[in-house]
């Protein structure tokens, strides 16, 4: 048994379901959709989400379980692009803990990222312990000593600032947050395609975070210590068994709100 079902009195013939199947499961006869190879679904759900007269089902993304577009909660250009312009990196945070229904919102807004082949692959973990978050932060300094050491002292400069930083206490990796998420992936899929699908998925947790009164900062630091395979450092981060790290953010409450938009530099762009 196939996966489409078809209402045949209410679909148009139009042809939709067909143009946005991205696997190519969809042929159109001549009453309208007929399923090829409804095993290569990547499960998107575009053909039922398209279709104008909800005349298509599809038993990998039922109908039923589809939300309906609310026409009035568009935005105009202006309101999008200040909701993109309001992003901002967070490094000063409330040494107060997020509750946790809040933080299962924010990744559970990030779940609807695009991701590669519609994988949704990322799974996340959450890290809140403050002493644990310490030893993490001390982790990734002792990786960035050990940097510097072995090119003899050369280079490195930003390394050095955020060494120096660290001998006088002041945090410099983690910025106090009070909480690391993971964005982890399957061991399978491999590193480079999981960071792929989690800069997608983390780039929607910060986009969402402002809507809930919640700052975020690329863990950057945390990433590149965990993608050279620091041991002691993943031995502290706990990656569960089959999973590899795919990327990292800190998140907690804003120390300080922003008035204005920052600008960036000039469009630059090349048409040919």
């Amino acid at each position: 048994m196939g996966i489409l079902l078809v209402d045949r009195d209410k679909c148009l013939v139009c042809g939709i379901c067909e143009d946005v199947c991205p696997a190519g499961i969809i042929a159109m006869g001549d009453e309208g959709p007929v399923e090829e190879a409804g095993e290569r679904c990547i499960i998107c759900g575009h053909c039922v989400a398209a279709c104008p007269t909800e005349a298509l089902d599809n038993s990998k993304t039922p109908l039923s379980e589809q939300t309906p577009v609310r026409e009035e909660l568009k935005w105009d250009g202006p309101q999008a692009k200040q909701f993109l312009r309001s992003r901002r990196s967070i490094r000063s945070y409330l040494q107060q803990q997020v509750p946790r229904e809040e933080l299962q919102e924010l990744m559970d807004a990030a779940r609807y990222a695009p991701t590669a082949s519609n994988s949704q692959s990322i799974s996340f973990l959450v890290i809140s312990d403050p002493e644990r978050l310490r030893q993490i932060w001390k982790a990734v300094i002792a990786w960035m000593e050990e940097r510097v050491e072995a090119a003899g002292g050369r280079g490195f400069g930003y390394f050095k600032t955020h060494i120096a930083a660290s001998y006088e206490e002041r945090d410099n990796i983690l910025r106090g947050a009070p909480h690391l998420i993971l964005a982890l992936c399957p061991e399978k899929m491999g590193q480079a395609s999981g960071r792929s699908n989690a800069e997608f998925v983390l780039a929607y947790a910060e986009l969402y975070a402002p809507a809930m009164g919640l700052g975020t900062c690329w863990g950057g630091f945390v990433q590149a210590c965990a993608f050279h395979n620091y041991e002691p450092l993943l031995k502290l981060l706990g990656i569960p068994e089959g999973k590899l790290m795919a990327g990292a953010l800190m998140a907690g409450y804003p120390k300080e709100r922003y008035y204005r938009l920052v600008d960036r530099k000039p469009l630059d762009v090349v048409w040919e």
